[in-house]
């Protein structure tokens, strides 16, 4: 199986939450494939995720998970600087995000692989979605719960996808050049969510999941993968709410969430050591 996570040193604590959840839900071996940099901007030094932290996550599958696996590390930095996102360095959504569209230009990375944020966790076996195939697709995901309604390309469809689990098939990326576009346009295009915006505007071969393996708002019986993402509450006033996995005072406090007790508390237990 295998699984692609994009960000800098700060991904860290995303990155082995997300990883033991698979471990714990997954039969099959994890072959994890890491996109990272490092970057000036915006007056911040991002460093890399580090080859101390790779390598814990590496050693971690293979002494929790009885299929094994791997962690491989790429620097994109020569890739980013060639082709950076220009007009788009300074939204809210930091350039890491966007290091996902240069995965073409990484010869290592499999026909098919999963694309993950690390503020998704699994809660279930994804096997069944992992195995779904994806031959005449560029990529399998599943509406935004929120992006769908405002943002599609006809206004009788919701065809916007969110991008924080997608299913790759980089073989035919790589044909239609849609990673190669995307990049094109998120340097001469200001955008909201620019990564996400430009994979769902030039996409032409889309295709469309469950809720249930990407589920953003809330946790559901049938929950597979559940996605920490922004939303938004109306009482006692209208707000926005982020909580992160490693929050998980905040997990507990503000999203009134204990499902993943047992992970967290392992994932505290690693952090104290």
């Amino acid at each position: 199986m295998n699984i692609m996570y994009c960000g800098d040193k700060n991904m860290e604590n995303g990155l082995l939450i997300s990883v033991m959840s698979l471990c714990k839900n997954t039969t099959e071996k994890l072959n994890i494939y890491v996109l990272t940099m490092t970057l000036d901007y915006n007056g911040k030094h991002y460093e890399p995720l580090s080859a101390e932290a790779a390598r814990f996550v590496e050693e971690y599958i293979n002494e929790n998970h009885k299929q094994g696996g791997f962690v491989k590390v790429y620097d994109v930095g020569e890739y980013f600087k060639e082709n950076t996102p220009g007009v788009n360095m300074k939204t809210r959504f930091t350039p890491f995000c966007m290091l996902r569209l240069y995965a073409d230009r990484i010869t290592e990375i499999p026909d098919k692989i999963l694309y993950l944020d690390t503020d998704v966790i699994c809660r279930k076996d994804i096997k069944e979605f992992y195995e779904t195939d994806v031959t005449k697709y560029e990529f399998i995901g599943v509406l935004d719960y929120y992006g769908s309604w405002f943002f599609r390309k006809k206004f009788y469809k919701r065809d916007y996808v969110n991008s924080g689990v997608l299913l790759l098939n980089m073989r035919k990326i790589k044909e239609t050049g849609l990673f190669k576009n995307s990049r094109e346009m998120c340097a001469n295009k200001e955008m909201f969510m620019p990564d996400q915006s430009a994979l769902n505007k030039l996409c032409k071969y889309k295709g469309f999941a469950h809720r249930k393996y990407n589920d953003q708002r809330r946790l559901h019986k049938d929950t597979v993968m559940q996605h920490f993402t922004t939303s938004f509450r109306l009482f006692p006033y209208f707000h926005a709410v982020t909580v992160k996995p490693w929050d998980v005072e905040r997990v507990h406090s503000v999203l009134k969430l204990h499902e993943y007790d047992e992970l967290l508390n392992e994932y505290l237990k690693i952090k104290g050591n």
